[in-house]
């Protein structure tokens, strides 16, 4: 091709302002298809996207800052100025939007992915949703067990059985080995779907999904008896109070109990395996059991006695809520210790001593009516999971749980708090998450360095924009017409009547 003409572009770099002097070719055979086409330098663009002022350093540097440091826009809008890079609120916004098109199209390279897949010789498919919040869409993400490769993410607007049955079968068609194993929750349409896009292949239930669901009920029931514990132990900051009057050593010691009274009350943990109630309930017991003793050596001070009668109070008075929970609780860790499975048995021994347990279950449901309710669920949810809980014993690599993956969702979650304030996920989770999760992963990771984030093409990243722009277009439409409901309808109404009238 012959060298046509020159052009020229300005951009900022984090070195500074520096002027590009470009040589654009063209074709100039009238028969050839490129006639007239222009061709920019390849070189190009290892500096700088395409109609961007900022050099592909900036971004790169926006992108670490925000993901690696936790920094919010305004914070990284600071540093940059401090190096002298003149830029503005919005331009930040901007350059971290291309950030994540940038990080998102290079860890989805399928050259890249195969590389990094090719020598495992397999995929271990980990599927779950994350839902910013009720009523919004859910971006379902695809990773591979194995390597930690997000190899899909994608929000959207029904989880139904044919639109992660699509799903499954996008990653299943791109990447160049089998999926030999999926390890999700027993969420209906995952199942479905995995059934109907890889038949055959196992797909391991996560165990603390299952173990979760099924000890609801106790779980609740140990909630509630703590909530009701703790109504009855109230009146510590009086005696905290009370001891702030005095000094020396009885100070120390009526604060030393009163502290780990509220520590106590104020501990927590998660479900299924922890029993906050239960804990609770024997912290206090060790406490009061203290204050007696304190009291058979005749130590104790009239604070400590009232206290010691605070708590008297709260465990005489639901005294008999704490022994069916902690009988089941029993069952459920005695259900816990068999999918544990420490002497690495096979699925259809792990699965033989669970059906041993589960008989004795349904034997205490047909003797005591009390508990009828609460393991029937148990019984019930297990039947649901069953098939599906013992394919990680015979050999084939799953994980028993899907917990990787959450806790990737909790780290996204995390990092999104550190960097904007907000508790709950905002609407950018909703409108780019399935390519700011994948950046925010990839960078904090560190799996993007020096040129990775070159644009190499460029139709594809047009393609993602104009993805996102939509996304983004239905948002504003949403927020359009919370603003001005009438307004909005109203405008619809004359689109449809214009539609109407004669040409």
């Amino acid at each position: 091709m012959w060298a046509d003409y020159t052009n020229h572009r300005n951009l900022i770099t984090l070195d500074g302002t520096i002027r590009l002097h470009l040589l654009i070719r063209r074709c100039h055979l009238d028969t050839c298809p490129r006639y007239r086409i222009p061709f920019r330098p390849e070189a190009e663009g290892r500096i700088a996207l395409p109609y961007h002022e900022f050099g592909i350093d900036v971004i790169s540097l926006v992108g670490q800052l925000r993901y690696s440091q936790h920094r919010s826009i305004g914070e990284i809008l600071q540093l940059l100025t401090q190096r002298s890079v003149t830029i503005s609120h919005r331009t930040v916004r901007n350059l971290l939007d291309r950030y994540d098109e940038l990080c998102t199209l290079t860890v989805s390279d399928p050259q890249r992915v195969g590389s990094i897949l090719a020598p495992q010789g397999r995929v271990i498919l980990a599927l779950d949703g994350l839902q910013p919040d009720v009523g919004h869409e859910v971006l379902w993400v695809l990773r591979d067990c194995i390597s930690g490769l997000i190899l899909m993410a994608r929000s959207l607007l029904s989880s139904t059985t044919d639109d992660l049955a699509s799903l499954i079968g996008g990653v299943r068609d791109t990447i160049p080995v089998p999926i030999t194993g999926v390890v999700s929750d027993g969420q209906t349409s995952i199942r479905a779907a995995v059934a109907k896009a890889l038949p055959g292949v196992p797909h391991q239930l996560c165990q603390f999904h299952y173990l979760r669901e099924a000890a609801r009920p106790i779980y609740e029931a140990d909630r509630h008896a703590k909530k009701e514990l703790k109504k009855r132990v109230r009146g510590i900051r009086v005696i905290e109070r009370q001891a702030e009057q005095l000094s020396g050593p009885e100070r120390e010691l009526i604060e030393g109990y009163c502290a780990a009274v509220r520590s106590a009350l104020t501990d927590d943990g998660p479900a299924p395996l922890n029993s906050p109630g239960l804990q609770l309930h024997e912290r206090l017991r060790q406490i009061a059991a203290s204050l007696d003793r304190l009291e058979a050596k005749g130590r104790i001070v009239g604070s400590l006695k009232r206290l010691r009668r605070l708590l008297e109070k709260g465990l005489n008075e639901t005294a008999s809520s704490w022994p069916v929970i902690q009988e089941w609780y029993g069952w459920v860790r005695r259900v816990a210790h068999v999918l544990s499975n420490e002497d690495q048995a096979n699925g259809k021994v792990v699965r033989r001593r669970l059906n041993a347990v589960l008989r004795r279950m349904r034997q205490e449901v047909r003797e005591k009516q009390g508990s009828a309710k609460v393991l029937s669920h148990f019984l019930r949810v297990t039947g649901s999971y069953k098939p599906g809980l013992f394919h990680c014993y015979d050999g084939t690599g799953l994980p028993r749980t899907n917990n990787d993956l959450e806790q990737m969702f909790g780290s996204h979650r995390y990092h999104e708090r550190r960097s904007n304030g907000r508790k709950k996920g905002g609407s950018g989770v909703i409108v780019r998450g399935s390519v700011r999760l994948v950046s925010s992963v990839a960078t904090r990771l560190g799996w993007l360095e020096g040129e990775t984030l070159v644009l190499r093409d460029q139709l594809q990243w047009k393609q993602l924009r104009k993805r996102l722009e939509q996304r983004m277009n239905s948002r504003c439409q949403q927020r359009r017409y919370r603003q001005d409901p009438q307004s909005y309808l109203t405008k619809l109404e004359n689109i449809e009547l214009q539609s109407t009238l004669p040409h």
